[in-house]
């Protein structure tokens, strides 16, 4: 009788402790789904205790004559490296070319012309958290009568800029004029991440993604914006997932050209052995399994190879950065290295990088300037530190998962794939995913009109279905 009685009283505890490990994670898990706002202070020394300066103020791109003196001073002083015979890119920037690069720098770039370029759609600063945040901001040039425009917020990564949006821009905001019909049209705005081109650097540690997504959540409701679009890859991918974790109920799509997940389940991992034979149990197409196999080799290897620049600037950024800073054609090979592997792996093989095939020599020293002109080359590559210092995969953000409606453009030279049935376990609400014929990281620099019609279905879709009111 005591052991029946001691078993049914085992038997109680384990049916308690179970009951509480469901009560625990059904609640929990409903109070996980939103990311807190992070309230930050970045500026110089102490917090003011005076209330902050919330005026926008229009800001247009401005050079001097010394700048440009110091700066072909350094460009003629320029010690270049023989590089070796045949390495072509794979060594890195290609100092054969890059004497080309800075030949045309010295004597055909007219960055005067460039600073006309920037300046041609308005740009402002505002004071968020203690720092200065630049945006370029564009209303359509046309409305259709009762129509409103859709507010877009696109975000850049490293090593580009806000720049890199300027062939889009129209495309969004007088889509009609290109053929692309005028049922929507956007509003969009295109800040500058802190740290990065015309925006203020962190004065304090620890300005991570869900900070930046923070900040720009406030510039959005600021401009009058309640409800908004938002759109990114690199780095703007991560920041602008972020805010749809921070804000679900005022982004109404997400937009992404770039997704990776940091926390894969045991099926993802099997799916890295076994997807290659076995597509359908994994969900992959086979344009997934052209992208991902062998794995190693399209996996592993190319982290391995390409991304030490990675684990530089997520543990000594300064180090480096000091002599970016310092030498405009050391700045130039750092950046234009990326333009090219990551515009399409093969340009490895040649010279001059296949930098032209795809971007205008015009085009890419224009970002680059903005990297010189700023001085931000050392706080935009301290972002990679505060965003992985405490470890992939450990931060709340990581293990919260996106339930705004989601668009996906997977373009085919991404340097690294994500097939949607992994993606899908991060963003539950995915409306679209496509493979897009053409292209690579830098999508809206490179492919803008693929890019354009592919923000333009998402979000027919999103309105039509009135997704983001089934929340």
């Amino acid at each position: 009788e005591f052991c029946s009685s001691l078993a049914g009283i085992m038997l109680l505890e384990v049916f308690l402790v179970l009951g509480t490990l469901l009560i625990y994670f059904l609640f929990s898990k409903k109070k996980e789904e939103m990311l807190p706002f992070k309230d930050g202070w970045w500026g110089k020394g102490q917090k003011p205790v005076t209330k902050e300066d919330s005026s926008i103020r229009p800001f247009k791109v401005e050079t001097t004559e010394e700048e440009l003196s110091d700066l072909f001073r350094r460009l003629d002083q320029a010690r270049f490296t023989e590089p070796l015979e045949n390495s072509c890119f794979h060594y890195g920037t290609n100092s054969v070319h890059l004497r080309k690069v800075v030949s045309y720098w010295k004597n055909q770039f007219n960055w005067k012309k460039q600073v006309e370029v920037l300046n041609k759609y308005p740009q402002f600063k505002t004071k968020i958290q203690g720092i200065d945040i630049h945006f370029v901001h564009v209303k359509p040039p046309r409305l259709p009568e009762g129509q409103a425009a859709k507010p877009l917020l696109m975000v850049h990564g490293w090593p580009g800029s806000f720049y890199e949006f300027y062939k889009i821009i129209p495309l969004l905001t007088d889509p009609a004029s290109h053929g692309l019909g005028d049922e929507h049209i956007f509003e969009v705005i295109c800040p500058s991440i802190p740290g990065y081109g015309f925006s203020e650097a962190p004065h304090k540690r620890d300005f991570n993604s869900v900070s930046a997504a923070s900040v720009f959540y406030e510039l959005m409701l600021r401009l009058g914006f309640n409800e908004f679009y938002t759109q990114g890859g690199d780095w703007g991918w991560l920041i602008c997932t972020n805010l749809a974790q921070i804000a679900p109920n005022h982004v109404k799509g997400l937009h992404l050209n770039m997704v990776f997940v940091s926390k894969l389940g045991l099926t993802q991992l099997l799916s890295v052995l076994l997807g290659r034979y076995f597509p359908g149990l994994f969900g992959f197409q086979d344009e997934d399994v052209r992208r991902m196999f062998p794995f190693l080799k399209k996996g592993l290897y190319k982290i391995l190879s390409e991304f030490g620049y990675a684990h530089i600037q997520a543990t000594k950024p300064d180090t480096v950065g000091c002599g970016l800073n310092d030498s405009p054609v050391g700045l130039a090979a750092y950046i234009l290295e990326k333009f090219s592997s990551w515009t399409d792996m093969e340009f490895q093989n040649l010279e001059d990088g296949g930098l032209e095939r795809k971007f205008s020599l015009d085009d890419l020293l224009t970002n680059i300037m903005i990297y010189w002109v700023s001085g931000c080359i050392v706080s935009s590559m301290r972002f990679y530190k505060e965003n992985m210092e405490k470890g992939i995969g450990t931060q709340k953000h990581e293990k919260l998962t996106v339930q705004v409606p989601t668009g996906i453009a997977s373009f085919p030279n991404e340097i690294l794939h994500t097939p949607q049935a992994w993606a899908k376990k991060k963003y539950t609400n995915i409306v679209s995913f496509h493979f897009m014929p053409r292209g690579g990281h830098f999508a809206a620099f490179e492919e803008p009109e693929l890019l354009a019609k592919d923000i333009l279905q998402f979000v027919d879709k999103v309105e039509k279905e009135q997704f983001w009111k089934k929340k």
